[in-house]
């Protein structure tokens, strides 16, 4: 692999960070007790301001899909910008158009509409409107430990303490369990006993509450979570249900979507028994990093609404021929199925590291979650962040989450090599390794730390345990 040109003046990081937080709010997360400027990429790796190379296992929090600099991408981007960068919904346009098509086709929702949006947060916002206009309702079923988004609106119904700065809301939001297989008071059941305690939980649920829910929303699996998720089916349970009472189903594919798991083209489709959701949201991937969103639903659905609007931004001449070519190139070279291969290797070569630190590998394709506990098996933040840091040092970036921020969130480029896998795998098994040490050193050298409420929280604040989505 070539190694592209470095930046003339490379930038000092410690005067950036200085910068950065005299002008950005103090809740903006960066990773790093030294945090990096990624300045350059090609196809799995990227290069920081320094220069130093790294195997990219994050992709920008899931959303470089297919490659770093892929080239049918900025060729895309590079001939559209050359000939006009805005225009907005008020007029027509060929990109838009096509990009809407195909992605309604991939849907399986039929009589599928399709409407763009610039993030996964204005996404889910407009599926909210559609699903409370549509029924008339501001009830809404979220999943536990979820998250979708960062507006007031989707802040509303996020099921996890960690990114709910408020308990305002427009919506009356109701919590259902589902999420999290391996923990809660349903973990020791079987996936069958599992899915029917959960269903049992939901009719409980609508049995307590006044007027019409508009809609459950849920992720097939949970991004900012952790990578957790119920068993497969648990959805079409619910949808049996929630078709009874006329309640939308939300799948918010903003992680999980356009074959990131290997198994399926959507998250959804591990729940297909009952048939496609009412209303799908996606983001991320598909713009492989430009700033793309959407809502898919039926066109009874999505035409509800009794007011005009438009998007500015939204659907954009740039970011729809740049997802367009996107789009094809992971159709053409078959990434979903390449996601499942690789996604097995990896996720095989974790768990045969059969390291005390580590509780659980989890996850799908190419959306893989790594639990870390302590040495008396809670959950540990501390050894996430150490492991986070490790990584980095050792030329791997990866991410992080759960409600207690103690999983590893690996989601490498769609193409990602049986090579590099390997060397990823390698690296974070040592960057574990090196954390179980320290955490070791710290359970011998200080009993406190075994108590949740003492525990060294110098690591993670370094990282500010807040976890980017």
């Amino acid at each position: 692999m070539s190694n592209p040109s470095e930046p003339s003046n490379p930038s000092d990081p410690s005067e950036l960070i200085h910068r950065h937080r005299a002008v950005t709010p103090s809740w903006l997360a960066v990773y790093y007790a030294e945090p990096i400027e990624l300045t350059h990429g090609e196809g799995r790796h990227v290069w920081d301001s320094q220069g130093r190379r790294y195997l990219d296992f994050f992709g920008g929090i899931l959303t470089t899909m297919t490659a770093h600099a892929l080239p049918e991408v900025t060729k895309a981007v590079a001939e559209q910008a050359s000939r006009i960068l805005h225009s907005s919904t008020l007029y027509l346009s060929s990109s838009m158009v096509e990009l809407a098509e195909q992605i309604a086709e991939l849907s399986g929702i039929p009589d599928a509409k399709v409407f763009f949006t610039t993030s996964g947060t204005e996404a889910n916002d407009a599926a909210l409107l559609l699903a409370t206009s549509y029924r008339r309702s501001n009830q809404v079923l979220a999943m536990r430990n979820s998250y979708h988004g960062r507006s007031f609106t989707t802040i509303g119904i996020t099921g996890n303490s960690s990114w709910s700065p408020t308990s305002l809301s427009p919506l009356q939001t109701l919590y259902v369990h589902g999420g999290v297989r391996t923990r809660g008071p349903f973990a020791e059941l079987s996936d069958a006993e599992f899915i029917a305690a959960c269903t049992a939980d939901l009719e409980d649920l609508l049995g307590q509450v006044g007027g019409n829910v508009a809609a459950l929303i849920a992720e097939p699996i949970q991004g900012v979570g952790g990578f957790t998720s119920g068993p497969d089916g648990l959805f079409a349970a619910f949808k049996r249900v929630l078709d009874r009472h006329g309640i939308l189903w939300i799948s918010d594919e903003v992680q999980t979507g356009w074959g990131r798991t290997g198994d399926h083209f959507w998250g959804w489709q591990a729940h297909a028994e009952a048939g496609p959701p009412d209303i799908l949201t996606f983001a991320k991937g598909i713009g492989n990093g430009l700033s793309m969103g959407g809502v898919v639903a039926r066109a009874e659905v999505m035409d509800c609404l009794g007011a005009n609007s438009i998007s500015t931004f939204g659907g954009s001449p740039v970011t729809t021929a740049g997802a367009l070519a996107n789009l094809r190139h992971l159709l053409d070279h078959d990434l979903q199925g390449n996601s499942r291969r690789i996604g097995a290797l990896l996720s095989g070569l974790l768990r045969a590291a059969d390291l005390p630190v580590v509780r659980e590998v989890r996850g799908r394709g190419l959306m893989i979650g790594v639990e870390l506990v302590d040495s008396s098996g809670e959950p540990s933040a501390a050894a996430a962040a150490s492991t986070l840091e490790h990584a980095r040092e050792l030329g791997l970036l990866i991410g992080k989450g759960g409600l207690a921020g103690n999983v590893l969130r690996i989601a490498p480029p769609l193409s990602l090599t049986a090579e590099e896998a390997a060397e990823g795998a390698e690296l974070l098994i040592e960057a574990l390794r090196r954390a179980q040490a320290e955490s070791t050193d710290r359970a011998t050298t200080d009993p406190s730390t075994t108590d949740p409420s003492t525990t060294d929280r110098s690591t993670a604040d370094r990282s500010q345990e807040r976890d980017p989505v």
